[in-house]
């Protein structure tokens, strides 16, 4: 009796034995797979800072500043240069006709940077005219000032058009400014410094024949 005894006894402890050992083997299995779960969250976060950092400094594609100042920045190029051309075909004073073919050289290659970004990135620029959608646009003209000038000619034409242009490019820098300070891609920051810097020193130019015919 006392060895029947003896044995479940120690068969009862040979199972705690075991159960402990279950137990404690266990348990660093859990506590590495929890371990490797919270490793896990970190690399996630880690990846989320980095691609936000990336996107800060331009190179994680572009925002809606980028989308917007290209698809606005296109139609209002498109009028700069069918101003230019009436310029070209009416312009009287041979520096309002120099001006015109020195914006229309300046913008059509940037009509065609941003049409491909605007391809690349799935959108397109808005409809042409000064009222886009019910959006106004900065510095457009509107179709009946447009008329007015073409109906113009001699020094009216030329006055007319330094004015009107002045305006239209006090809007193209107005956008370009925004993109700057919204915008994300580098390269789009590089062609709103080049609008800015190349428009204000041609709004100087035009200033200045403007005060010249007076």
């Amino acid at each position: 009796m006392n060895r029947t005894l003896r044995t479940l006894a120690a068969a009862a402890a040979l199972a705690t034995t075991l159960a402990v050992g279950a137990c404690s083997s266990g348990t660093p299995g859990a506590s590495h797979d929890s371990g490797h779960g919270m490793g896990g969250a970190p690399t996630a976060l880690q990846g989320s800072t980095s691609g936000s950092t990336a996107s800060s400094d331009g190179t994680a594609g572009q925002n809606q500043a980028d989308v917007t100042f290209a698809s606005s920045m296109v139609p209002h190029h498109q009028q700069a240069i069918a101003m230019a051309d009436l310029a070209l075909a009416q312009a009287t004073d041979p520096r309002v006709k120099q001006l015109a073919a020195q914006i229309k050289d300046a913008q059509d290659p940037e009509i065609r940077t941003m049409t491909g970004w605007l391809t690349s990135w799935g959108s397109a620029p808005m409809p042409s005219g000064h009222d886009m959608g019910g959006m106004e646009m900065d510095g457009m003209m509107t179709d009946q000032q447009m008329h007015d000038l073409e109906q113009s000619s001699g020094a009216a034409f030329d006055r007319m058009w330094l004015q009107m242009m002045i305006q239209h490019h006090q809007g193209a820098v107005a956008m370009a400014r925004t993109q700057l300070e919204q915008g994300r891609l580098p390269e789009v920051k590089t062609l709103s410094r080049a609008v800015i810097d190349g428009q204000t020193k041609e709004i100087d130019t035009m200033t200045r024949l403007v005060d010249l015919m007076r």
